[in-house]
């Protein structure tokens, strides 16, 4: 299944509906650009390796990479959110319930949005899906139990890659031997690493002076260089993977939505075009652009104070790890990812810069998203069906 931008433009002016259900999508895409987004290039802002704007126009471009090349390799993430639920064989039901769904997923994000708490819109997305789905059948008969499964196993073991990616990378940034004459530009100041060389003086009292390490200034202006490129890779790679990731999830609700407004049951297989792939990037980058320096505040300030090896060993985690989900066709949440790497090398470089509460906080906004996004969706689908 799959439409041209003439046949969508010529139902979108004829169908109220298709009008409400292209606005709610947009809509959700927008939101995903404000609080999910930012995650990508939290790191590289934040430690200072590039300014706000050339990172988001920067991440708008390899989001639309990402989207349009995985479409083409592997669209298993988009098949797999699309075959999560059955909405039955009704259009008209299963388009109240798609968006029911997606207003679940915008009131939950924008209150979140409004702390500053990074949330994940696709696990926000599969808990709305499947609340309305369990109004539509009045119980657990539209739920696809392996497709479930398969998002659980995601959540769980994406979290715990994507932490232990960062903390090796903590972990093999702190040998100091490994940077011989680099010193300086690697890891972040720390209390802790003052040390003190006294100076004999025939006459007390006297000061001790501040013990400063040798540093080949080549090598120091070098390293500074490399470094920032790989801030700037490992930033790109990451709105890449969001890319393929959030970007094939959205674009298979959209895709959805157009033919249930339409009357019509999708079925078979699907092709996303190119122009969603171009909308959909579109509305993420200037989402980014108006709400994202809340989240990358939070994620990349607050949480963890980052140097900039450190962000760039983060990002390069991440990316891996949803590189890694991507292929497997499974949907994992990039914010999940980002932030449990951002974590994993704050830990292991210096435990102290890690602010835990933020951390709980943030944990605790995870924890809480399935079940408040599916009552949500649940009791909006349940309110949109008795209209």
């Amino acid at each position: 299944m799959t439409i041209s931008l003439y046949d969508f433009t010529t139902a979108f002016l004829k169908t109220p509906t298709l009008q409400i259900t292209t606005i709610l999508i947009l809509g959700v895409i927008l939101v995903n650009g404000a609080t999910d987004a930012p995650n990508a290039i939290a790191s590289l802002v934040a430690s200072g390796g590039m300014e706000l704007k050339p990172a988001v126009r920067m991440a708008a471009f390899f989001n639309f990479a990402g989207l349009a090349l995985m479409t083409i390799c592997n669209a298993n993430v988009a098949y797999t959110i699309c075959h999560m639920v059955d909405f039955g064989d009704s259009p008209g039901k299963a388009l109240t319930a798609l968006c029911a769904a997606l207003i679940s997923i915008i009131l939950w994000s924008a209150a979140a949005w409004c702390f500053g708490i990074p949330t994940s819109e696709s696990h926000a997305l599969i808990a709305g899906l499947t609340g309305a789905a369990i109004a539509i059948h009045n119980g657990l008969s539209g739920i696809h139990g392996m497709e479930w499964i398969k998002v659980l196993y995601g959540l769980a073991a994406s979290s715990i890659l994507g932490f232990s990616l960062g903390w090796m990378g903590g972990k093999g940034l702190s040998y100091r031997r490994l940077f011989k004459g680099y010193a300086g530009f690697y890891k972040p100041a720390s209390r802790k690493s003052a040390l003190y060389k006294p100076v004999s003086h025939k006459s007390p009292p006297y000061k001790p002076t501040p013990y400063k390490p040798k540093i080949n200034e080549t090598k120091y202006e070098w390293g500074k260089r490399w470094i920032r490129r790989a801030q700037i890779a490992g930033a790109a790679a990451m709105a890449f993977m969001h890319g393929a990731q959030d970007g094939q999830k959205f674009m298979g609700v959209f895709l959805l939505g157009i033919f249930l407004s339409m009357g019509k049951i999708p079925g078979g297989n699907f092709h996303i075009p190119l122009w969603m792939t171009v909308l959909c990037s579109v509305g993420m980058a200037t989402g980014t652009a108006i709400g994202g320096e809340r989240i990358i505040k939070t994620v990349g300030m607050d949480m963890v104070k980052l140097g900039k090896a450190q962000g760039a060993v983060s990002d390069a985690a991440a990316a891996a790890c949803l590189l890694l989900s991507s292929l497997t066709g499974i949907p994992v949440s990039t914010t999940h990812v980002k932030t449990t790497a951002i974590m994993g090398v704050g830990i292991a470089s210096d435990g102290e810069a890690v602010n835990k509460s933020i951390m709980k906080e943030m944990i605790l906004a995870w924890v809480v998203t399935f079940p408040c996004c599916g009552v949500i969706g649940y009791i909006i689908a349940k309110v949109f069906i008795k209209m």
